[in-house]
């Protein structure tokens, strides 16, 4: 079987969907008339509006559209673009004009490096491409089904009736295990996805502060944020180390992605280098990790907040698997847990923000782009834009049903992006989520425990700032 169904019906892709305009490059941008993008509002002497973007970036990204389908923002003394409207993200992600750089890549590179396929750009990028696309075929999604099942099921487990859930915990332990036993198939893993997950979650703390408040030298000094940060770091590089030294002192060569980077050759016909498959295991399984560890929180919260919806979850569940545990098999069934997923994941996204970078002087939407120039956009914009979506801030899965589907703007959801930088790994990322949705709710109905806190914490990702929630029984 297949699992194109837990995407919704072409999300954000109506039939009746166009391209944009002329959205791309003229031959000759000087002589064709274009024209400087309007100054978004709000600026400050000497720190322009990066005040703004630091007090409360979502408020002030979800804004900008109206000054413009593309402003200028001033962060300090640099000028960046921001593209506002569906349309012209969707050319930006297409347009190989704008490349992946820019404050978040460059953020990235300490903890992702530059050899890996998140960071890499042009022939490099789509070798990398061609090498670890076949772990993420459709086809060979249902074989990482008994370890998503298990995954599942255990966490469910290990929950007490009753007992208070740290979320952020719980969501990382199960998204990091899924990710390593998958991908990175073998005896260790088991004990080194714990490993994983502590770190990661470690890391991930202090990646979004290096990147709005560029201290430099500060982040070298002993303090205990510091340490913590970089001991993480370093333990995250060494277990990657480890894990490709065993399996190739092993001689093993099971089907996963680690067998298949081993194996890979550079464009002269030669193995890839030792820091090239290092960098591209921390690619495949920090970001995933990350974005689905936030996404099951958010999901945890919605289940809290909606209990019609979640009532709604498990009696899906129930009807199509007839009372027996919910598994892989059942996930193309389940419409309801699978528009759950997709409507979390516009409301939450756990990739709020994205740059790139203009390789050459272009054009976008008519606006006059420099090279050199960072362009940036939020998806949580977008995807929250009363332009594109009725009662577009209510919670509703019912509109990812094919007939209302239709409605939405093209590139108006977009969660894996688009083009040759779209997440290899969309179809896995959907089987998991939705599977652990239906094994959790299944089970439990959900509760906000003392001292939970479901606000909305903003880092790389966007996830909840404490979310402590009660598993109740049905």
């Amino acid at each position: 079987m297949t699992v194109e169904s837990v995407q919704p019906a072409n999300p954000g892709t109506p039939a009746n969907a166009g391209t944009p305009a002329n959205p791309g490059t003229p031959a000759n941008p000087e002589a064709s008339g274009l024209r400087e993008p309007p100054l978004a509002g709000g600026a400050v002497p000497v720190l322009g509006h990066g005040l703004k973007l630091v007090r409360d970036p979502l408020a002030f990204m979800s804004g900008l559209r109206e000054h413009g389908d593309v402003v200028r923002l001033k962060l300090g003394p640099k000028t960046v673009y921001a593209v506002t409207t569906p349309a012209l993200t969707g050319a930006l992600a297409l347009n190989p004009d704008f490349k992946i750089d820019g404050p978040l890549w460059e953020s990235l590179e300490g903890l992702l490096g530059k050899e890996g396929v998140a960071t890499a750009n042009g022939p490099r990028h789509r070798r990398q491409r061609r090498t670890i696309q076949p772990a993420f075929r459709l086809d060979a999604i249902p074989g990482y089904g008994p370890v998503m099942e298990e995954e599942a099921h255990a966490l469910t487990d290990r929950w007490k009736p009753g007992g208070t859930i740290d979320c952020t915990s719980e969501s990382f332990r199960v998204a990091v295990r899924i990710a390593a036993r998958c991908l990175l198939r073998g005896d260790c893993m088991d004990e080194r996805a714990e490993r994983l997950s502590i770190d990661l979650a470690t890391v991930f703390r202090g990646m979004y502060r290096r990147m709005v408040i560029p201290l430099g030298p500060l982040y070298r000094l002993p303090f205990p944020a510091n340490r913590e940060f970089n001991r993480a770091l370093a333990d995250l590089h060494l277990l990657v180390d480890e894990i490709v030294a065993e399996r190739r002192a092993s001689g093993q060569k099971p089907d996963d992605l680690l067998t298949a980077l081993l194996e890979a050759k550079d464009d002269n016909g030669d193995p890839i280098g030792e820091q090239e498959i290092h960098d591209q295991v921390v690619a495949i399984l920090t970001p995933g990790s990350e974005t689905v560890a936030s996404t099951i929180m958010w999901l945890l919260q919605v289940l809290a907040a909606h209990p019609e919806h979640a009532e709604k979850v498990r009696t899906e569940v129930e009807s199509v698997t007839g009372g027996r545990p919910v598994g892989f098999e059942h996930v193309r069934s389940l419409t309801h847990t699978n528009n759950v997923v997709v409507e979390a994941m516009r409301l939450r996204p756990a990739v709020w923000i994205l740059t790139r970078r203009a390789v050459s002087d272009t054009a976008l939407g008519g606006y006059r782009i420099p090279a050199g120039a960072d362009i940036v956009y939020s998806p949580y914009a977008i995807q929250r834009d009363a332009r594109s979506y009725a009662r577009h801030l209510d919670f509703d899965p019912d509109r990812w049903l094919p007939e209302r589907a239709r409605e939405v703007p093209k590139y108006a959801m977009s969660p894996f992006s688009v083009g040759n930088r779209k997440c290899p790994s969309d179809h896995f990322s959907m089987a998991q989520l939705s599977l652990i949705t239906a094994a959790i709710s299944a089970k439990y109905r959900f509760e906000q425990a003392g001292g939970s806190d479901d606000t909305t914490r903003v880092g790389i990702t966007l996830r909840p700032q404490n979310l402590l929630l009660r598993a109740m029984p049905w």
